[in-house]
């Protein structure tokens, strides 16, 4: 097995869908519950707001697909696997709060850090059902990078608006886009279209 990091050291967790909105970031450190949910979160052992947050640019695709319990709709997932490329946000917290936030995701108690894989280069395991894989990204000003996806058959699906509209919020944060080009991205993923149309998601913003 490899080494992880310690609980306090820094790490960027890397956003792709709702998180990239800080605002719903804040609930999975703080606990609260994030504007069109269905869900109050529990918060982080430590609450503290990220030290820094950059926009990146991820080789792959975003694919929606499952059904959400906490938006209604089809969830987003990171296929690393495949061609295009993702935009996402790093946020730069410690491996305590990115374990706790991995917890909250998979509905289990916060306050145990991640277990690193048996292997070097392998998905770190996580206790969900859906989000079962965190990824390792490589390192970033020297601090390793992750990100929480699934390597599981996905089979697209629509997103509901609530979650659309925390995305759009996010990459207007990160990437200041305006509605059309927010909506021109997220029509190349799977799973948005033929039920969102550019009109439907730039009304969203």
């Amino acid at each position: 097995m490899i080494a992880g990091p310690a609980t306090d050291d820094p790490v960027w967790y890397v956003a792709y869908a709702s998180n990239m909105s800080a605002r719903r970031l804040q609930c999975y450190l703080e606990g609260g519950r994030p504007p069109g949910a269905r869900r109050t979160y529990a918060g982080c052992r430590d609450p503290s707001p990220p030290t820094r947050d950059v926009a990146l640019t991820l080789p792959g695709e975003l694919v929606f697909a499952g059904r959400s319990r906490v938006w209604g709709g089809a969830m987003a997932f990171y296929d690393a696997s495949a061609e295009g490329e993702v935009v996402a946000r790093g946020y730069r917290i410690t491996f305590g709060q990115l374990s706790d936030l991995v917890a909250q995701e998979a509905r289990q108690p916060v306050g145990r850090d991640l277990t690193p894989p048996q292997e070097a280069g392998r998905p770190w395991p996580t206790p969900s059902g859906i989000y079962e894989s965190v990824l390792h990204l490589g390192d970033r000003e020297g601090n390793p990078m992750f990100c929480l996806t699934s390597h599981q058959a996905l089979d697209p699906a629509p997103p509901a608006a609530a979650y659309l509209r925390t995305i759009l919020i996010g990459l207007r944060e990160a990437f200041a886009w305006t509605p059309p080009e927010s909506a021109h991205y997220l029509l190349r993923a799977r799973g948005v279209a033929p039920t969102w149309s550019e009109d439907g998601i730039a009304a969203l913003c």
